[in-house]
């Protein structure tokens, strides 16, 4: 074979490339390597050329997706770069949760929610798989990941199933794996849940059983519960209002968003209509205060009431969840467009999530609604 000429593949002679290079072929045939250019192969069939390395005593060959050579030398650079300094840096799954749980609290782009939130999955994923935090990373194999995977989903909804198994990946991503062992588990696809949200007479059957079950906080539980349905605020932005965030003047409640990611350009606030009903409620509970910094609501959670409420009146349980799912199926029904809701809620993504959640009706409300389709001008057949 002349050194100074070669083509770039066996069944591709008319690619002949003016290369100064030796050139060595596998044991096989189907392999061309260059000593003068390690880490570089060639698959004679194709002429497509490959990067390989070793990574902790591991054969790692990829694809540069090119059949010209000096292309290949380039691309060759960010291969080898990439694979090589992720080595595993970690011995145990432990060793690589803690440098997360590092990145992740000294993260400044992620919420305290969000951190708190994924403490949360890291504890459902250590009890779910007991044996994992003593395990040496190249030990865990993508059986293992299959296996527990298939346990785990048995046992909690798809959402939570999916950030967890993003958890998990991240970790194994952390602790320096090339091959990450759960990137093959599957995702599951998520329901839309049905809700089962109170019609008028039981929403205000609630907050009277709440109002009076002669509990120290009882008449402040049914306020706090009146705030999440009249505004539509997550329980952890109702918590943070205070009065000094009330425009009664311009008639909006400014409320802290909760889930806005830092690094994005996503506004940290957001503007919540004060609707007749809310301004009932500010009005009972102005009189009670004069300080700007004080919380408007009393307390921060309700839980236990309202599901003693929802007992006693004998209708499905709702959570606090439920009251802005409420606040949203109410402003639909009263016919506001689902982009402005979607802003209300604090949204941005124009009112896709809305649509896809809230798109639903209640059932009396459908009812009403089927009756005034026609298809003519009579109804008799």
């Amino acid at each position: 074979m002349n050194d100074k000429t070669s083509t770039t593949g066996g069944q591709n002679p008319g690619r002949v490339k003016n290369i100064k290079r030796d050139e060595h072929l596998s044991p096989d045939g189907l392999w061309r390597s260059f000593p003068k250019v390690p880490n570089l192969v060639s698959y004679i069939k194709s002429g497509v050329f490959y990067g390989r390395v070793k990574v902790n005593g591991k054969p790692i060959r990829r694809s540069l997706e090119t059949t010209v050579f000096t292309t290949a030398k380039l691309r060759l650079g960010d291969f080898i770069k990439k694979h090589r300094t992720h080595r595993a840096v970690t011995g145990t799954f432990s060793q690589a949760r803690e440098l997360y749980e590092r990145d992740l609290e000294s993260s400044h782009e992620i919420g305290e929610n969000t951190k708190r939130y994924r403490r949360y999955c890291i504890k459902q994923l250590l009890g779910s798989w007991p044996t994992l935090d003593g395990t040496y990373l190249e030990k865990i194999t993508k059986s293992d990941c299959k296996e527990w995977a298939t346990k785990l989903s048995q046992t909690i909804d798809e959402t939570y199933f999916n950030n967890i198994l993003g958890t998990l990946r991240a970790i194994l991503k952390i602790g320096g794996l090339v091959e990450n062992p759960a990137s093959e588990v599957k995702r599951l696809g998520v329901k839309n849940t049905v809700l089962h949200l109170p019609e008028p007479d039981q929403f205000n059957k609630i907050l009277e059983l709440v109002s009076g079950a002669g509990a120290r906080q009882s008449k402040d539980c049914a306020n706090f519960i009146r705030f999440l349905a009249f505004s539509g605020c997550r329980i952890s932005e109702a918590r943070q209002v205070t009065w000094a965030d009330v425009d009664f003047q311009r008639g909006i409640i400014n409320v802290r968003n909760a889930k806005v990611r830092r690094s994005k350009n996503g506004s940290q606030w957001r503007q919540v209509p004060i609707i007749p009903d809310m301004a009932v409620l500010l009005a009972a509970l102005k009189k009670e205060t004069t300080q700007a910094t004080e919380r408007i609501c009393a307390v921060g959670e309700c839980e236990r009431s309202l599901t003693r409420a929802c007992k006693l009146a004998g209708i499905e349980r709702i959570t606090h969840h439920d009251l802005r799912h409420l606040f949203a199926t109410r402003c639909i029904e009263s016919r506001v467009d689902i982009p402005t809701v979607s802003r209300w809620l604090g949204h941005s993504d124009g009112g896709a999530l809305a649509m896809r959640v809230y798109g639903h009706l209640r059932t009396s409300h459908s009812i009403e609604m089927a009756q005034r389709v026609r298809f003519s001008t009579s109804t008799s057949v």
